[in-house]
């Protein structure tokens, strides 16, 4: 596979690329490199709810076992949930197997730190290099000494009561819920439940394979309809491993990751509780957002796309609140990962505490019209580094001046670069975009 390690852990097609004897090695060498503090380690595993995770889990437990460590089991639960557990249960490290938003032949593996952060850059290094070189460090026990699988039985019960303590009471909300057939279908609905909120649920009877399939925050096509048949106060889609939200409003339209922060953002900051009164947002998000934080006051910090910079930003300046245009938010001073429940708990709470519909709400922002182009390239490096190309981006950046911006990076996972301008004109907009597209195609011939 090259390379392991991406910008969220190891993905692949599962069983082709991402196979149990794969699994098996980051089992081993993740227990080693993870573990090397503690004489007698206890990992968390949990995963989503695609077909090829019983086989992943089952490789992965083989090889943390294996190398002595124990291995606490707490089966389909969502990625933050994981992360949440990692910490609480006093664990070395977590682990979960999703692809998130992907579609159901990819699969995932991903390392929390006993801290419940993502790992850094040098511990997944540390952990590929003896995948890929076959290293093998570690001793064999046997006898007492192998590992154990421990299942945490109350896994979802420890998990709903932490997302409950974070609110009030909802009652009195009409919600249109879609799990995205994923990690999310039994938690989500409880909790809502169990807050008093009238749930109307989607997409909450995964079979395996139907995951992130037409539906979810990736498709929150019939999700928007359902809002308005049933005339809901908003709709909530998750996606596959529920580390991500997107609403939508009582007209059927959609509230992405953008949005939700403003409306957060601007709540919290009335309160005086938004810390060091800053926001972290990556290069993506909408120059919208921009206008209607800095209006308020509120600082921003951008990164690059990516929830794990995100998070390294948020850290390093203090900051508690971030997160993406996709609806990958962090909420810091309650879980170390963005959290799609989290995040519609705490959306939720800014409706019921201001009695506003969500429209007008999301009406703080208004956004600037945006147009991505996703560009098939043979070498992303050498596309972003011609000479031409940089031309061609400077042109357009004193043509827009301040009144809007263009942005071309390459894709984290794919052999794409992407091509983003913003403005006030869609039709200048798309001119401006395709002109830039035209020197990447060119300069590839």
């Amino acid at each position: 596979m090259g390379k392991l390690f991406g910008t969220d852990g190891v993905r692949g097609i599962a069983n082709q690329e991402l196979t149990p004897n794969l699994a098996f090695r980051l089992g081993q060498a993740g227990a080693y490199v993870l573990s090397k503090e503690h004489p007698h380690p206890r990992i968390v595993i949990g995963k989503d709810t695609r077909i090829s995770g019983d086989m992943l889990e089952a490789a992965l437990m083989a090889g943390i076992c294996s190398v002595g460590a124990d291995v606490l089991r707490v089966n389909i639960l969502p990625t933050p949930g994981i992360a949440y557990l990692t910490r609480t249960l006093d664990a070395s490290a977590g682990v979960v197997i999703s692809a998130s938003h992907n579609p159901v032949q990819d699969n995932g593996i991903k390392f929390f730190s006993s801290t419940g952060y993502k790992l850094p850059d040098t511990l997944e290094e540390e952990i590929e290099e003896l995948v890929l070189n076959d290293k093998k460090p570690w001793s064999l026990p046997i006898g007492g000494e192998v590992g154990r699988v421990i299942e945490i039985a109350d896994a979802e019960r420890q998990y709903i009561d932490f997302l409950k303590a974070t609110v009030g009471s909802l009652e009195g909300l009409k919600v249109v819920y879609d799990g995205s057939n994923g990690a999310a279908y039994r938690v989500g609905p409880q909790v809502l439940q169990e807050l008093g909120v009238e749930v109307i649920p989607l997409a909450v009877s995964p079979d395996g394979v139907n995951i992130n399939a037409g539906c979810g925050s990736t498709h929150p096509e019939v999700l928007q309809q359902a809002v308005l048949d049933h005339q809901a106060d908003l709709g909530l889609a998750n996606d596959g491993d529920a580390d991500r939200l997107i609403a939508v409003d009582e007209k059927g339209e959609i509230i992405d990751g953008d949005f939700i922060m403003v409306i957060c953002a601007l709540a919290l900051k009335a309160k005086g509780v938004l810390a060091k009164d800053s926001i972290v947002v990556t290069v993506m998000s909408n120059l919208g957002l921009y206008i209607a934080l800095k209006d308020a006051g509120i600082k921003i910090y951008e990164t690059q796309v990516g929830d794990r910079y995100v998070m390294e930003e948020l850290l390093n300046t203090g900051a508690k609140l971030g997160g993406e245009q996709s609806g990958h938010i962090i909420f810091l001073d309650y879980n170390t990962t963005g959290d799609g429940l989290l995040t519609a708990l705490q959306l939720m709470a800014v409706l019921k505490e201001q009695g506003k519909p969500i429209s007008k709400l999301a009406a703080q922002m208004q956004r600037l019209p945006q147009v991505l182009i996703n560009v098939k390239v043979k070498d992303k490096k050498k596309s972003m580094e011609n000479p031409y190309v940089l031309q061609k981006v400077e042109e357009v950046k004193r043509f827009l001046g301040d009144r809007g911006r263009v942005l071309v990076r390459p894709s984290g996972t794919e052999s794409l670069v992407r091509v983003m301008v913003e403005g006030q004109d869609q039709e200048q907009l798309m001119r401006l975009a395709q002109s830039v597209v035209d020197i990447i195609k060119r300069e590839e011939l």
